[in-house]
């Protein structure tokens, strides 16, 4: 199977004409837009859920700015920094969401900046380095194809404004899936060298799985989704074992409180600053 060809049969089911619109407000992600959380949906398990997404979203962003000036080339720096925005962008909206719901009103900037990593509710997976590309590439077909499976069941929500959160990222993570998936293909059919490095990729990351499908249940769409992607590829997608990860219960690796140390830095050095 070609490149192409998995490109656009990932794509299929996805139209490409979606908008969204929401208030253009920098300082508010959510401006102009109607939060009355309906009656109904728990403000509770709804400020949980969009904390855990935008923790998902923020650390993966942050990872994949790493790649900024080191990509293989140009074009693969530009596309990472892009699907990187993407995601923090997601990132702000849930923030903006979970501190309406949770009856904080906390900025999305608290949540970013001034929470220590026992804080953060990210699932594992999201805040190991990067690796090589190949690593890269596994993970974020991996966490892409997860997110997206996820977002898709939220987009019809009982709360509108995750709905709409989910809508606008749906069409976002087909693409950062899309992208994944061509990489897997292109460096698993490849060289000699490509394809071990692919292969060692995947099996790096599919062990995460477990935790991933533990935090939500769109197993058989994900699994599915995998080995179209490994199939085309020529590589076996490694097997791993179901069960619960520490992520969602604030347990993380030791790679995580660098990780923010770095994010929060000028944050923490000048509160309150703005520039």
């Amino acid at each position: 199977m070609s490149d192409d060809h998995v490109y656009l049969t990932l794509a299929e089911g996805h139209d490409d004409d979606t908008r969204w619109a929401y208030g253009t407000g920098f300082e508010d992600p959510l401006h102009g837009v109607d939060t009355t959380v309906p009656d109904g949906v728990d403000r509770a398990e709804l400020a949980a859920l969009c904390l855990a997404l935008g923790d998902d979203a923020l650390v993966s962003a942050q990872r994949l700015a790493d790649w900024t000036t080191r990509a293989p080339e140009l074009e693969e720096e530009m596309a990472l920094a892009n699907i990187g925005l993407d995601l923090l962008g997601q990132a702000r909206l849930l923030y903006a969401r979970c501190g309406q719901a949770d009856g904080t009103g906390r900025h999305e900037d608290t949540y970013a900046y001034f929470r220590d990593a026992a804080d953060f509710r990210n699932v594992t997976l999201a805040e190991v380095p990067n690796g090589d590309f190949a690593f890269s590439m596994a993970r974020l077909l991996v966490l892409s194809s997860w997110r997206l499976a996820h977002f898709e069941r939220l987009a019809a929500s009982p709360d509108p404004v995750l709905a709409a959160i989910a809508a606008k990222g749906v069409k976002e993570l087909t693409y950062h899936r899309q992208y994944a998936a061509e990489w897997v293909v292109r460096l698993g059919d490849g060289t000699e060298e490509s394809h071990r490095r692919m292969r060692a990729g995947l099996e790096l990351t599919v062990p995460y799985l477990g935790e991933l499908f533990s935090a939500f249940d769109g197993q058989d769409d994900v699994v599915a989704v995998l080995r179209q992607v490994t199939d085309a590829a020529g590589l076996p997608l490694p097997a791993w074992q179901p069960g619960a990860g520490t992520g969602r219960s604030g347990e993380h690796t030791e790679h995580l409180a660098p990780l923010l140390a770095e994010l929060q830095s000028v944050a923490r050095a000048h509160p309150g600053a703005t520039w």
